[in-house]
């Protein structure tokens, strides 16, 4: 019997390497007033961004429902599939909610939902791992336990323009909102556990690069037997720059540059850059 692989869309997995990796993304939803975007299908992610610039209030996201599940569990269900669901911080967003909803709906045991804790990069990385180890014929309960293992290891850092997108999206408090914007410091934050901290901030780009630098010898060190994935808003030359200092510190290797989506990019605003490694 086959496993089969879910994802959504916040993992910026696009359609195309969607095919190739032979997986399935539910994509979740961003609202512009009273219109609704599915992301990665009615709209683009540079088309989001022209439009969050030219939007007079912020837009809003929603998770998938149970529905939006459903169907690919009971198609595994008939053909006697395993499934593997990799999905968005349950602290970030409702996802893994509906997700288990519709597990109970499908009354199927052979559906395994992964909570990963995580984001954009960090959970394409869990993806991806999840990819090699069915396509090389790992039992599913196997790579299950390396991706509940794995998931503890994930550091993310993302250096931000502003606080003010994650504080009226609700995702921060006002104090530290407040903290961030003043005298134009870029604050860095991480994921932990699946929720939004301030790790710290810096005045200048420069200077916040070497925050997170200086925040990775805190964490861990990288482990370079897995991708480094790095993650930009809108625009990609702090990533870009990002990247440059990491290698000239760690070492060369692998180091793919995505954009960041419509759903997250709507709780950080343009501007980001973000890097997520396995640590040692």
């Amino acid at each position: 019997m086959a496993i089969r692989i879910i994802t959504d869309s916040t993992s910026d997995i696009r359609k195309e390497e969607a095919n190739k990796m032979n997986i399935s993304v539910i994509p979740l939803k961003v609202l512009f007033g009273d219109k609704e975007y599915k992301e990665g299908i009615d709209i683009t992610i540079e088309g989001f961004y022209q439009k969050l610039v030219e939007a007079d209030k912020l837009p809003t996201t929603s998770q998938p429902s149970p529905d939006d599940f459903l169907d690919h569990f009971i198609k595994a269900k008939e053909a006697g599939d395993s499934v593997i669901v990799i999905l968005i911080a349950g602290n970030l967003s409702g996802t893994v909610q509906s997700a288990t909803i519709a597990k109970e709906m499908a009354e199927y045991s052979k559906i395994y939902i992964v909570d990963s804790l995580n984001a954009i990069t960090g959970l394409r990385l869990l993806v991806e791992h999840a990819v090699k180890l069915r396509d090389q014929g790992i039992e599913v309960e196997e790579i299950v336990a390396s991706l509940n293992e794995l998931k503890e290891r994930i550091v993310l850092l993302a250096m931000v323009d502003t606080l003010e997108y994650l504080h009226k999206g609700g995702r921060l408090s006002k104090s530290s909102a407040i903290l961030g914007s003043l005298l134009k410091f870029k604050p860095v934050i991480t994921l932990k556990d699946g929720a939004i901290g301030v790790v710290g901030k810096a005045r200048g780009i420069n200077k916040g690069i070497a925050k997170i630098l200086e925040t990775i010898d805190e964490m861990g060190a990288i482990d370079t037997d897995y991708p480094v994935n790095f993650g930009y808003t809108a625009e990609d030359s702090t990533s870009l720059l990002l990247i440059e200092k990491v290698i000239e510190k760690y070492g060369n290797f692998n180091t793919p540059l995505y954009p960041v989506g419509c759903v997250v990019g709507t709780h950080v605003g343009p501007g980001a850059c973000v890097i997520t490694y396995i640590r040692k």
